[in-house]
């Protein structure tokens, strides 16, 4: 797949991600583009994976343009940008996961940034009368 498609895939999964839970996850985008199984999404939250990149499937420079085909959209939109700090799961103590081999911070940053909706949009419901 090259890189257009795969830019067109992310645009397409972060609308379906905003739909059903009303904001964007780059990790929630890699699972609707099935990069990222849940086993592995798993795997990795409870330590089991030393850095979340490791899992996903494709190469480190078609996982990078998802996440800035993500963060350009997401920008343009107008979406609200709110910094989530992932932590492990499971017994002990919770501790900051990583995304990254290299662990450097910008990347980081890039992966557990959710896109919110602006304060002044509310999705309305129809009902039935």
């Amino acid at each position: 797949m090259n890189r257009e498609e795969l830019k067109q895939r992310a645009l397409t999964a972060t609308g379906t991600c905003l739909k059903e839970k009303g904001y964007i996850a780059i990790t929630d985008v890699f699972i609707a583009m099935n990069l990222l199984t849940r086993d592995d999404y798993e795997r990795w939250r409870f330590r089991r994976v030393p850095y979340l990149e490791g899992v996903i499937r494709g190469s480190l420079p078609a996982i990078n343009a998802v996440v800035r085909a993500v963060t350009e959209n997401s920008r343009r939109g107008n979406l609200r940008p709110s910094w989530t700090a992932y932590m492990s799961w499971g017994k002990g103590q919770r501790e900051p996961l990583r995304f990254s081999k290299s662990g450097n911070a910008n990347i980081e940053r890039a992966y557990a940034t959710h896109w919110l909706l602006p304060n002044d949009v509310v999705f309305k419901t129809t009902t039935s009368s």
